[in-house]
């Protein structure tokens, strides 16, 4: 570390802290990657397609989980690393869309466009992914509801 170097803590500020994409809040498994793209849905939008499932052994205090998958055809770590970034991003600035839907995993598989398209053009689409995506869930669970009386 250099004189003119900022110093930096090891607590991060209370903002960033809440505006923080949690480990809970993300499909880390390859089992549970696989498990949604077998039997799971998709939705379709311009620059990604978005598997989503709905998780059959939640808890209620669990919320939403996402994962990306971003392959190599989509360029190399510096290319793929920064659509993960956005993405990220697009989805933590979103993700309180599913807040009253059920509990649903979710894997983004973007297209290289998301790379060279305006960051906010990005957030719209991921918002309108997730609100479709939220709004097929709410429906389904009230069908199911309706079965049950």
């Amino acid at each position: 570390m250099t004189a003119d170097a900022p110093k930096r803590s090891g607590k991060q500020p209370a903002a960033k802290a809440r505006a923080s994409f949690p480990r809970a809040a993300r499909l880390l498994k390859h089992s549970d990657f696989d498990r949604v793209y077998k039997q799971g849905r998709r939705h379709f939008s311009p620059h990604m397609t978005v598997f989503y499932l709905r998780q059959e052994d939640a808890l209620p205090e669990r919320n939403a989980r996402v994962g990306f998958t971003v392959g190599r055809v989509l360029g190399g770590a510096v290319e793929r690393n920064r659509i993960k970034r956005r993405l990220r991003e697009a989805v933590r600035l979103r993700r309180s869309v599913l807040q009253g839907a059920c509990s649903v995993d979710l894997v983004i598989n973007p297209k290289k466009s998301v790379l060279t398209e305006k960051f906010s053009v990005v957030l719209e689409e991921v918002g309108r992914a997730l609100d479709a995506i939220a709004r097929k869930l709410m429906e389904k669970s009230d069908g199911e509801r309706e079965l049950k009386k």
